[in-house]
């Protein structure tokens, strides 16, 4: 277990943003937080720290939502069984949002928009890449927000939704990550210590969604989305 107070340092805003992301602040939040981790201790060791900690945080926030969620758009993403990937979601995702960001805030602004209605074949196909992306580069947000952002859910209907849809992946992540000696004893005992840390930081994200209007949070999503695909990007170019 890293004694070092330079660890904690690092490693205790990277909580805080990864759990203020799980109560529901976005995605971005979570790309911000870990390369905090990663500056003290190597990329593997820190998603292998992190992990039970977002499985910790994935427990709460299913409390705090259990009320709220699409089943829907749940039960047709899931089922569907490097850095070039990186770049891949990336762009996709910043091509969406500005998309967004044009037919809401551009020249031609004030047109209704529609919500999309459900799509199994596309929500499978996203709901795969999610969950590729989340185990390979850390980027399965993007592809599920693709998806699920244009459904103009409720805000917390889609947080919800989002919560259910991650806590499973990182429940699946354990077993590869158990598999690959990454979640040892010594790792299990860091992220223990960093564990207090969890609940104060996913319940204040929680507290800051239930008192968003669409017309916020919408807005404030997609803005969160575009950031993070750009940190994707620039991770995925840098190498």
């Amino acid at each position: 277990m890293p004694q070092d107070l330079s660890f904690y340092y690092a490693a205790v805003p990277a909580v805080l943003l990864v759990g203020l992301a799980k109560g529901g602040m976005g995605d971005a939040l979570s790309l911000i937080g870990l390369p905090f981790l990663a500056l003290v201790v190597s990329p593997v060791e820190a998603a292998a720290i992190l992990l039970p900690i977002l499985v910790f945080m994935d427990m709460i926030s299913l409390v705090v939502w259990r009320k709220h969620g699409d089943w829907t758009t749940l039960k047709i993403m899931l089922p569907v069984p490097g850095n070039i990937l990186r770049i891949v979601i990336g762009a996709v995702t910043i091509f969406f949002c500005l998309r967004y960001f044009w037919n809401n805030f551009g020249p031609g602004a004030g047109r209704v928009i529609p919500p999309r209605g459900q799509r199994p074949v596309a929500a499978g196909f996203w709901g795969t890449f999610s969950g590729y992306g989340s185990f390979v580069a850390h980027a399965g947000g993007a592809p599920f927000q693709i998806y699920a952002l244009p459904l103009k859910l409720q805000p917390r209907e889609y947080t919800g939704t989002s919560v259910r849809f991650f806590a499973i992946l990182n429940a699946v992540k354990l077993i590869p990550y158990f598999a690959l000696g990454q979640l040892d004893t010594q790792n299990l005992a860091t992220s223990a210590t960093l564990l207090p840390f969890a609940p104060l930081a996913t319940l204040a994200g929680a507290w800051c969604v239930r008192r968003m209007k669409p017309e916020i949070f919408y807005p404030f999503m997609y803005a969160m989305a575009l950031i993070a695909a750009l940190l994707i990007v620039r991770e995925g170019v840098g190498g």
